[in-house]
């Protein structure tokens, strides 16, 4: 299993005698010379033999009988391109590409066994691997391997974004995505979402609501060879399943109450591009099972057809804050439709896991509140040192998400030039990750009943205000979280002056435009 080359490198021209798939690659030998190699196996004799081959194409070369030795030489960052074996004594070769990423993001590696397995290639690729050769394998095949390793890994300076670490606070990765970072964890992501942008392959992004899902899908279609053509997405859970069949893949005419017209879905609208599939895991079952056989074949039907409408190439983007393995065992989620678009799983790392990331992404958001709602000519406030320990120190149960929401809270309410302390910042509301009490102190100037209810209020508002957030607006999912019915929902925003009147048309609006009502 083999990545594509970026759209722009060399093509690969044919061996004679050795079949159609047999290819090399047209860059020069001072190319390859650019591209040192660790080889990495037990048995020295194919170490020897692969290294010899290698060598004779024009790599620099080092091969290591061991992990320990691997693992040293790997956590120096000097190699372009690591070949390892699966199965070796005292760590494996899964494990030795995680030591090399910590070191050097931009790796790229190619895992060796006598052992072939789905799970094992699934496991390989997953974690970083950009080529699986079962042993034994044939000369050409490792040029073939290697060749396309070292072509990625010379062209991902180029045309890959986000794997340059970021070292000063005003500094941005440049993709149009601003994705912000320079935490080993963003970079093992940045890491394997360029790799995946340079290939047709299905991605399955999976992580929190808030750490940056939708972006991840955008920066690998920017950097695609679809990238002149549409990124369309659509959130599965926004939709009741009528319409949500509709959107994805058509209607003809008179199919429903209210066709009036044919209607071209997105699958249609998407071909030649990408179709991002947000929160996936509520897409009903039935829609499930017809995307599937879209997958297989690229063949549409629009609803009400009994025909095939259109012949489609979409590249598929996944996401889901569920954990997708869970969504299967619960039966929410199809497995081979899970497996199908699992091809490059991506999790992405909560805020807090990443807090060296948050001074960076803090003073970015507040530059860009401010040059948005107030008069760029006047200073923006500054946050001292100890405000970003103390940012740093916050749970953020909101994640990405919710540091937006604060540094724009903050531009709103403050002076221009304002150099900003800890005390000047809004309390932590404490979510499902937070591990803070609300403080009764700040209201004993008050009765009993007075600080009760509003420390009430205060919960409320808070809670209100992250469970919204974490459903992204969608207030059914809002009240499936919270386990309350969407009546009570609507009450306490209303209570609390949350936009009800304003969402509840919305919702209105969505109802009356559904086909099945």
């Amino acid at each position: 299993m083999l990545f594509e080359l970026p759209p722009h490198w060399p093509r690969p021209t044919s061996l004679h005698g050795e079949g159609p798939s047999s290819t090399t690659f047209s860059f020069t030998r001072e190319d390859r010379e650019q591209v040192p190699i660790l080889l990495v196996d037990d048995d020295l004799t194919l170490l020897k033999v692969c290294r010899a081959v290698l060598e004779d194409d024009g790599y620099p070369v080092e091969a290591c009988d061991n992990a320990r030795a691997a693992q040293e030489r790997l956590s120096t960052g000097l190699w372009r391109v690591a070949v390892l074996d699966l199965h070796l004594p005292h760590r494996n070769g899964v494990e030795l590409i995680q030591d090399g990423l910590r070191s050097n993001p931009r790796l790229v590696s190619i895992i060796m066994t006598e052992r072939p397995s789905l799970e094992t290639s699934l496991d390989a690729l997953s974690n970083g691997a950009v080529a699986y050769l079962p042993k034994p394998f044939s000369a050409q095949n490792l040029k073939l391997a290697v060749a396309q390793a070292a072509a990625l890994a010379l062209a991902q300076a180029d045309v890959v974004p986000g794997l340059d670490r970021v070292d000063g606070p005003g500094e941005e990765v440049p993709s149009s995505s601003k994705i912000l970072g320079k935490s080993p964890a963003l970079q093992r992501v940045l890491t394997l979402a360029g790799r995946a942008a340079t290939t047709d392959a299905s991605v399955f992004i999976s992580g929190e609501s808030g750490t940056g899902k939708e972006l991840i899908a955008q920066l690998i279609h920017e950097r695609s060879a679809r990238a002149d053509k549409p990124l369309l997405a659509i959130n599965c859970a926004a939709l009741p399943e009528a319409l949500l069949e509709s959107e994805m893949f058509g209607h003809r005419k008179g199919s429903f109450t209210g066709a009036v017209k044919e209607h071209q879905g997105l699958l249609e609208a998407a071909n030649g591009g990408t179709l991002f599939l947000d929160e996936l895991t509520e897409m009903p079952l039935s829609i499930q099972a017809k995307l599937l056989r879209v997958i297989q074949d690229g063949k549409v039907r629009r609803v009400g057809s009994d025909r095939v409408d259109a012949m489609v190439d979409v590249r598929f983007i996944a996401a889901t804050n569920r954990n997708p393995r869970d969504a299967v065992e619960e039966g929410a989620l199809r497995e081979d439709l899970y497996y199908r678009l699992r091809v490059v799983p991506i999790v992405m790392p909560p805020l807090r896991e990443r807090q060296e990331d948050v001074p960076l992404l803090a003073q970015h958001f507040l530059k860009l509140y401010w040059a948005r709602h107030r008069d760029p000519s006047e200073p923006p406030p500054t946050l001292t040192a100890e405000s970003l320990e103390a940012l740093q120190s916050r749970s953020w149960p909101g994640n990405v998400r919710e540091l937006q929401n604060l540094m724009e809270h903050l531009v709103v309410l403050t002076e221009p030039g304002v150099v900003l302390d800890p005390s000047d910042l809004p309390r932590e509301s404490h979510g499902s990750h937070g591990n803070g009490v609300l403080d009764p102190s700040a209201f004993l100037g008050g009765t009993y009943h007075e600080a009760r209810q509003e420390l009430t209020d205060q919960f409320e508002r808070g809670y209100l205000k992250w469970v919204i957030g974490r459903a992204e607006g969608n207030l059914s999912e809002a009240a499936r979280i919270a386990e309350v019915d969407r009546t009570t929902l609507y009450r306490l925003m209303e209570k609390h002056e949350l936009g009800i009147r304003r969402q509840v048309q919305e919702d209105r609006n969505s109802s009356s435009s559904d086909p099945t009502t």
